[in-house]
Formats: C-alpha cells, structure tokens, sequence
C-alpha cells in the first residue's frame, strides 16, 4: 500500500494568470481553516513507544505525521521545513525512500480518529530509534481539505524509571475563565448581549469577562417586573452560551442625587432575585454588593447616608444590604465592596488570614473593587488612609476577589510603574478595556500593556513534570508536577485539579483528584504538586497520555471554561485540558 499524495495548493491550481490564481488561492485560503484546523499538536514517549496526536476540525479522509528522526531537512521527504524519514498517514506507518513522494510501508499502528483528535502510538524500534533519546522534528496534517501544521520538535524523555518533562513557557496572550480584561458595553438591563459579539471577544481579544451593570429604576417603589427578570436571565443565558462569565451588580440610578431605594425594597428585590442568581451561579464570576447609591457605588445616596456622611443607622442598613446579599447569593461566591472601608467599618479591621480563607464565612466572601483605579493619590476617595488600607488591601486580596477599572488620567501616577506594581499589590484578577481610554492607551504607549493583559488574575505555568513509565492496575502512580503563576493574583471561585489518564488506542478517561487548590497557587512564586495517586483495579491495561486538568465544578463539559496553562505544545482546546507531554504503560 502506498500513502495518498498529498496536495499542495500549487498542485490543484491550473497555470492560469495570475489574478485569477491569487483569487482561487484566497478562496482556498478562507475555507480550509474553518473545516481543518490543526491545533494543539502533541508528543510523547515511553521507553519503548511514541505517541503523536492533534486536534482537527471537520472531517477530513488522511491524517498524517511526517517524522524527520534525523532532524535533518536534506534528506528524507520536504515538507514544510523538515526532512521527513517517516510519514504516518492514518493506520500505517511508511518509510522515506528518497526522491520525493515515494515511500515503503513498514506496517500498521495503533491509530485512532475520534472526536477530533487524531492519535498514533508506534513502536521506536519501528522508526530505527532505540531507548536512548533522540529527539524528532514532525510537521501534522490534515486532508482534505488540505492544512498543515509548522514544525514541532519532540524532545523525548528518559527511557526509564520517572522520567522528568521540562515544558516551555509561552507568551501568548489567551482567554483563562473569571480573569483579565472585560468589556463593559452598556445598560445590561435594556442593551441585549449578543452570543456572537462575546464569542468574538473570546477568540480575537483573549476576553472571558462582561461586565452587566443591572439597572431597577422603575421598579424603586414596586416588586421586579417580569418583563425585567427575564432580560436578566436572557443576559446571563446569552453569556453562557458564548462562553464567558458575568461580572454582575445591581443600581436603581445613575444620578447624584442618589434616588435609590429604600432596604426594604432592596430585601425584597433580593428576595426576587435569588433563585435567578441561584439558577446561574455557573456564570456569575463575582457579584458587586450594588443596589445603593449612584451606580450602585455607594457615596450618592437618598436612604444610605449621603456623600460621606454615615450615622450609626445607616452602617446598620448598610450591612443589612451586604448581609442579605451574601445570603441569598450562593455561598461558593463572592461580592465585592467599593472600598476598604466599607468592610473595615461593616466587618473587621483585621484582614481574611490564610486559615479563613475559602470556609464560607462572611469574611471570606467580601472583597473588593476600585472604580477609579490611579485617578488621584487616594483613587477619587477610595481610600481614606493609604498607610493604614494599603497593607490591609494587600493582604485582603491574596484570598478574594479584586477587580474595577481606571477613570481619569493622572500622570505619573496613572502611568505604567506605578499601575503594573498596584495590579500586583493588591492582585487584581480584572480590569475594564473599555475605560478609561486615556490612562489604558498610556499603558500601551508606555510599553505595559501586553504585561498586564497576560498577568490580570492567575496566569499558570508548568516548569517540570517527573512521571513514572509504567504503573500496575492498583498500585501507585506517583507524579511532581513544579508550575508557576507569573499572574498578579489567584482564581477566586472553586476549581478542582485532576489528572487525567487517556487512553492512546481508546479515548477513554479515566479522572484521578489531585489533593491542590489553585486558589492558594500564590501570586508570583512556584507550587509543588507531589502525590501519589492509586490506579483504579478497573482500569484498562494499555498505553495512557498524562494531562492536567483544571475544570469548572459546574461546567466541566465546556472546556472553554478550563484553565489553560501558559505553555507551548499542551494546550488542547477540544478537551480543555493540558497535555503533560507524557505516556504511562498501565499493567
């Protein structure tokens, strides 16, 4: 049997002049991506066996990997910059000839085409390559229509024993959930998402977070119409289509004459609301405590002590707006006060210690938001005493959530030394794109900009990986995995950690829990995951890729809603998870 021939573009345009070949060459162009995609190309090793695979879309009739084992582009087959000795096309392997497209078959191997993922396990005898370490060069491909991957060097690991994996870190700027930039684009109570709009901030921007600003102004003297719960529930069913997650706050005004509502009407509202923040907590990433003031920010107000002048009453009617939030919000999420001393003064003075965080308790549930980030040496009267919050906000937001946006240039202040060190002060986890456009287009003038998008929230690196090659069915599997989170802070909401085992002739999965909360991977320094995991009896026998996966508890069938590591070659878009890079042997 010999493999089909592959066809360039060149091959099936005719020499016709050249307009029109650049014209049926743009057209090409336009469709192969959208039905052939090659992404998240991966390879791994034991010590006996390689495994290649990649993710494709549509439903193309060959896939192949081209195999240059000398890593030399002179000799064996050219094919986008390597010199292929090997091409795996489908379930059979060939070997290179020399002198172009012709090729000998060496036989079968272990290949599977499911859920567009393609996946080839070879024996490195097979490819004249032994157990000592020789690294390859691959280029994939998909046809047709016809779409082909750049080079990916596989650097092979230790041929016995744990192997260790040392992965490569990537500057990409990429969407991870509930963190970075988000867009802010209008009254979320008249202005209607739109699924394809927000699908467009995600993929072209690296943007996961709306912000929905929920206004109740005719409804400040009488129950929420339904006409107005069911746009709240049209946004938030509109948001989790398209893959991303609300920041949600509630007002009655945008006046400074601060015509809110009175508590009892805000309890109620409350009470209203609660089944819908309920329903759709998947999507709520956090939820600003709202409802008083002007905006909903809490100065401007007609029923809760007006512009700074606060009696004993109105702190009481305050944390009764908080308290009542907090009780009808579920307890796995937080809200966010606009300053510090809204919580000192409701709260404590004491900031949230490593040992409260994440238990569900009121203080471990409030945090904070800045809504004039920069704008003046106590940002517009968020702070009252910096020498006094300063410390108390940094320590506050190592465990909870931080977030606002900028609102009026204040050079230097505003400008990028000093915004970069306060993102990471206070861990900001996200930031308004939208405003303010002064200071934001300072930034990128200013050289900080592509920092601060990839470092807004947690930004996760792994650094190593030490795995043994083989494992019996009820034994031990011992892993180290060392990562990194270059971000300025940490994901706020619950999120498990699993290593998945899958297998390379099957599919299947098999999910092992990792004992590790990625909410105390800190900011700025490295985490060690050392475990030693028990193979279940009832797992298969068989060859099985390692991946790290960081679900959404609620959302674990949406791998848009995964954590993907800042790494190249492990990112896989169709599972959301993160390949290790490598292979165990189940016996």
């Amino acid at each position: 049997m010999r493999p089909a021939r592959n066809r360039s573009l060149k091959s099936v345009l005719t020499p016709l002049a050249g307009i029109i070949a650049g014209s049926l060459l743009a057209t090409l162009g336009t469709v192969s991506p959208a039905y052939a995609t090659i992404s998240g190309p991966s390879a791994t090793n034991t010590a006996t066996t390689v495994t290649y695979q990649f993710t494709y879309t549509g439903a193309p009739e060959h896939a192949r990997t081209y195999i240059d084992t000398d890593r030399s582009a002179a000799t064996g087959f050219a094919q986008n910059g390597v010199g292929a000795d090997y091409l795996l096309e489908n379930g059979s392997l060939y070997r290179h000839n020399g002198g172009g497209w012709s090729w000998t078959s060496v036989g079968a191997v272990t290949y599977s085409a499911t859920g567009g993922v393609a996946r080839w396990t070879v024996n490195r005898a097979d490819l004249a390559e032994t157990a000592t370490p020789n690294d390859a060069d691959l280029v994939f491909q998909v046809e047709s229509p016809l779409e082909t991957s750049a080079k990916y060097t596989h650097v092979y690991s230790g041929s016995s024993g744990s192997g260790q994996v040392n992965y490569v870190a990537s500057n990409d700027n990429f969407a991870n959930p509930e963190r970075g930039f988000y867009h802010h684009t209008g009254d979320c109570d008249k202005n209607d998402f739109s699924a394809a709009t927000l699908q467009g901030y995600r993929s072209s921007q690296g943007i996961s977070l709306v912000m929905c600003v929920f206004y109740l102004a005719e409804y400040k003297n009488s129950a929420i119409g339904q006409s107005a719960l069911d746009q709240l529930q049209q946004q938030l069913t509109t948001v989790r289509a398209a893959g991303l997650k609300m920041i949600l706050r509630f007002a009655y005004t945008t006046s400074t004459a601060g015509d809110d509502a009175p508590l009892s009407r805000v309890h109620a509202h409350l009470d209203q609301l609660a089944p819908y923040l309920s329903s759709n907590n998947d999507v709520i990433a956090v939820m600003q405590a709202g409802f008083v003031g002007a905006w909903g920010e809490w100065y401007y107000t007609q029923n809760f002590g007006n512009a700074g002048v606060i009696s004993a009453t109105d702190w009481a009617n305050r944390k009764a707006v908080v308290d009542k939030l907090l009780s009808v919000l579920p307890t796995d999420r937080m809200i966010q006060v606009r300053t510090p001393k809204l919580k000192r003064t409701m709260y404590s003075t004491s900031p949230v210690a490593a040992g409260q965080a994440y238990n569900g308790t009121t203080l471990s549930r409030v945090g904070h938001h800045n809504d004039c980030f920069l704008a003046s040496p106590d940002d517009f009267g968020t702070y009252e005493n910096t020498s006094v919050e300063y410390p108390y906000l940094q320590a506050e937001t190592t465990y909870l959530a931080m977030g606002g946006e900028t609102c009026a240039s204040n050079p230097p202040r505003s400008d990028c030394p000093t915004a970069v060190s306060e993102l990471g002060q206070f861990h900001w986890s996200y930031l308004n794109v939208d405003y303010e456009p002064t200071v934001l287009n300072a930034w990128s003038s200013g050289g900080c900009m592509a920092d601060v998008t990839r470092r807004l929230g947690y930004r996760f690196t792994l650094q190593t990986g030490t795995f043994p090659a083989t494992a019996t069915r009820g034994g031990g599997l011992p892993v180290t995995i060392n990562l990194r989170n270059d971000g300025f802070a940490t994901p706020y909401n619950p999120r498990p950690a699993e290593l998945v085992l899958r297998n390379t002739a099957t599919g299947a999965i098999q999910r092992l829990a990792l004992s590790t909360d990625p909410r105390r991977w800190t900011a700025g320094s490295t985490t060690t995951i050392s475990q030693t995991l028990t193979v279940p009896t009832s797992l298969p026998t068989g060859t099985y890729t390692l991946l790290l996966n960081l679900p959404d508890p609620q959302l674990s069938n949406r791998p848009e809603y995964s954590v993907r590591f800042a790494n190249q070659n492990t990112w896989e878009a169709a599972t959301g998870m993160n390949s290790l890079l490598r292979t165990v042997t189940i016996s």
